[in-house]
């Protein structure tokens, strides 16, 4: 599945705690492809905390809790890292990531708090969701077979990399636009794992946000930059993206294109879309400004201009998923929608 939609699925199970219909669900999926960030995201957006806790880290014991004597009788003190109502607040998310790489003594342990909602005397909190994440067998990740009665406790989804997922995070999160505009030339590469090849480093959603970091830190060091790309995605793919970087200097003035002015649209189709992802960019850094229904407008107008008209929809779908419904309003928007209505479909 789709992380937008994963996101709806998390989201929706995360409120269902407050009415008691609650499943926990578990994410699968191979190393790299975001199952860790969009239970982040689902937490943030409700302001609500995380409890990470990595089960392939623990013993028995560390979940149940140590013993100690009380009279004539044995009690058990309840681990701190366990969500509680006075120290973390009557709602979150209660992560158990890294579940497949636990050995069945841990995750055995793990049974009665998933099932139930407890361990011995303990109770999660009615306000908590229960989430878990691991690595499938074939992911050359030091994983076990689920055994079938933890399995039997779980809602079960295999998170899928997809490349318009990626790019709405991307511009909302401030990804190198370069990027964004490689990754649309080469979407292949958003995800390239292959486990029998066992590589070091290779490219997946996780990496080519280490790659927009290397951008950042060694953009002005030519010596440096090829390296550490190819240190994040691997030697194929960060040579490609270095070879897609170093042909930039070749892009129309964008500033141009803002004021509205006749720029030519490149005939290279590498290029093309290095404008398209970096106008979106354009676009929303002027979503708050005065002027921002003109510059909109000037980036529809070029929108219409692509040689593919594909290009301009791609253009025109990732600026819409960035700035929203506001997109409706702009003049330009009706006379470039009836120019592709033909090739989509979309909604006002």
């Amino acid at each position: 599945m789709r992380p937008a939609q994963l996101s709806t699925v998390l989201n929706r199970e995360f409120l269902s705690t407050r009415d008691g219909h609650h499943t926990p669900v578990m994410l699968w999926g191979p190393p790299g492809v975001g199952k860790s960030q969009i239970i982040e995201q689902v937490a943030k957006s409700h302001g609500a905390p995380v409890i990470d806790i990595r089960l392939s880290q623990m013993e028995p014991s560390d979940l149940r809790g140590i013993p100690f004597r009380v009279e004539d009788r044995v009690e058990w003190a309840v681990p701190a890292m366990l969500p509680d109502l006075k120290r973390h607040g009557e709602s979150g998310i209660l992560f158990l990531d890294e579940i497949t790489s636990a050995p069945p003594s841990v995750s055995a342990a793990a049974y009665q708090l998933i099932l139930d909602r407890r361990l011995g005397a303990y109770e999660v909190p009615q306000g908590w969701a229960i989430f878990a994440a691991g690595n499938r067998q074939g992911d050359r990740g030091v994983t076990y077979a689920m055994p079938a009665p933890l399995a039997n406790r779980f809602s079960h989804f295999e998170v899928e990399a997809n490349l318009d997922d990626w790019v709405a995070w991307a511009y909302a999160t401030g990804i190198d636009e370069r990027l964004i505009g490689f990754l649309r030339f080469r979407p292949e590469l958003l995800f390239d794992f292959n486990p029998a090849h066992n590589p070091v480093a290779f490219p997946s959603p996780r990496s080519w946000e280490f790659a927009h970091r290397a951008l950042q830190k060694f953009g002005d060091m030519p010596e440096l930059l090829l390296a550490t790309l190819q240190s994040c995605v691997g030697p194929a793919a960060g040579l490609e993206l270095h070879a897609f970087i170093d042909n930039l200097d070749r892009m129309p003035d964008l500033d141009a294109i803002l004021r509205g002015e006749p720029v030519a649209v490149p005939r290279e189709v590498d290029l093309q879309y290095a404008v398209a992802s970096a106008l979106v960019g354009r676009a929303i850094r002027a979503k708050n400004d005065a002027n921002a229904r003109e510059i909109h407008g000037h980036i529809l107008d070029y929108a219409s201009r692509f040689p593919l008209r594909e290009m301009g929809i791609m253009l025109v779908s990732d600026m819409h998923r960035a700035i929203g419904q506001h997109l409706f309003s702009v003049p330009q928007f009706s006379t470039w929608a009836n120019a592709v209505s033909d090739l989509m479909l979309y909604e006002m």
